[in-house]
């Protein structure tokens, strides 16, 4: 089944065609019926969906992932298209990815990739760019055996670079394995310094506040509301990607709590991804409350919750006591308005998670969010100042800090990143 997406606005001669493709595997697969999120996805990167392709299979063909009818279909598209891109919504093989790309005449990338692309074209600090310099760097490792034509060559002998008879397929991903070792240990300096950061907070008795969310649920929306900051804040994915702290103000509390904006998550977020974003989101496995931001208009907002709740589940972050933010509320129909500005709301487990309901464009509900941060944090700090008190054991190391696995393993391989298997 394929389609053309409804008023496809003209084309400049330099604006990248894709044709979105993805399949649907049955029950206990992530899949989206609609293709939405991927379309969003390539216009974050520059391409322009021009149609788009569902194919229901029950398991991904070895060779061409979805066999070579629907790939006979997605070539007729792109040349009646004169697409420049096929993108899949989800992971291909080093082979499916050659194999694809032999037979469709165009480049070919999948979910993975254009996640990269995105947040290397969207990091802006120094430790941004680093982090996902990594994750390509460890996604292009694994792709190396046989992706290029020229890496079958040999090479080597006296002048070249190399050893006798080294493969140019083993040179490059040994290139590869020193840039990642390099790059490991320049993110282990940054990780230093955020540690000296996260130190002199604590000194100060600094409560911090770490905003987390799916990608474009408006969070540095919020953030720029409660804080009168000027992050950047776009309608669209991954519009910010580096982690910004400032101060939020409590008037009730009559003291300032530090609130950090922090990169979204979404769907099949690449894992290495979260490896190499480990420094940036360990604002969000240290902070001592979280406000979790929601789409309220977003018909999938339960999809995306969980998959948020993976995600932090994931760095060590699900023990963190949460509010739910949903935001968003001028963009829903009085029908669909909450009769309520606030209640409580109980998630799988019997756990009560309290719910305020803002919009971070209008300044409804920031009044109330404010008072719930203020009367949150009243409450976790009269438990810490209780069980202080009455003697109860605590370890020097915040017990959160043993969840987390080392950002950097030194046995790790350099070249693939795969981390050891220690005790």
């Amino acid at each position: 089944m394929s389609s053309s997406p409804p008023n496809t606005p003209p084309l400049s001669d330099d604006t990248a065609r894709a044709i979105l493709v993805g399949v649907d595997f049955g029950r206990g697969a992530s899949f989206d019926p609609t293709l939405d999120e991927l379309a969003l996805l390539a216009e974050s990167a520059g391409d322009s969906p021009v149609a788009r392709v569902i194919a229901r299979r029950k398991a991904p063909d070895a060779a061409l992932f979805v066999g070579s009818g629907k790939a006979d279909e997605i070539k007729a598209l792109v040349l009646g298209h004169q697409a420049h891109t096929v993108l899949f919504d989800q992971a291909l093989s080093p082979a499916q990815q050659r194999n694809l790309e032999q037979h469709l005449g165009v480049p070919v990338a999948d979910r993975t990739a254009l996640i990269l692309e995105i947040f290397a074209a969207r990091a802006k600090s120094h430790e941004g760019k680093l982090q996902v310099e990594l994750a390509r760097l460890q996604y292009l490792s694994t792709r190396l055996v046989r992706r290029w034509s020229h890496l079958e060559r040999q090479s080597g002998g006296i002048g070249m670079r190399g050893g006798p008879g080294e493969a140019q397929i083993e040179l490059d991903r040994r290139m590869i394995g020193e840039r990642i070792k390099s790059v490991k240990e320049r993110l282990v300096k940054v990780k230093r310094q955020r540690n000296t950061q996260r130190r002199a907070r604590e000194r100060n008795n600094n409560f911090s506040v770490a905003l987390v969310g799916y990608t474009n649920a408006g969070k540095s929306t919020l953030f720029n509301a409660l804080v009168k900051a000027r992050a950047y804040a776009a309608d669209q994915l991954f519009a910010t990607l580096d982690t910004t702290t400032r101060q939020l103000y409590l008037e009730e509390a009559g003291r300032s709590v530090s609130l950090s904006d922090t990169v979204g998550f979404i769907r099949d977020l690449p894992h290495k991804l979260v490896e190499a974003f480990q420094a940036t989101l360990r604002e969000a496995t240290e902070a001592d409350l979280l406000l979790h931001v929601i789409d309220a208009a977003s018909p999938v907002l339960d999809e995306q919750m969980e998959e948020v709740d993976r995600v932090l589940a994931e760095i060590g972050a699900e023990g963190i006591p949460q509010i739910l933010v949903f935001n968003k509320q001028d963009l829903l129909e009085e029908s669909q308005r909450p009769r309520v500005a606030s209640d409580w709301l109980e998630l799988p487990g019997g756990i009560r998670v309290q719910r305020v309901f803002v919009s971070s464009l209008t300044g409804e509900g920031l009044d109330l969010l404010r008072r719930e941060i203020t009367r949150t944090m009243q409450e976790l700090e009269a438990k810490a100042l209780l069980n202080k008190a009455a003697g109860l054991p605590h370890d020097d190391v915040d017990p959160r800090e043993r969840i987390i696995e080392e950002d950097f393993d030194d046995d790790a391989d350099p070249a693939t990143g795969t981390q050891s298997t220690k005790p």
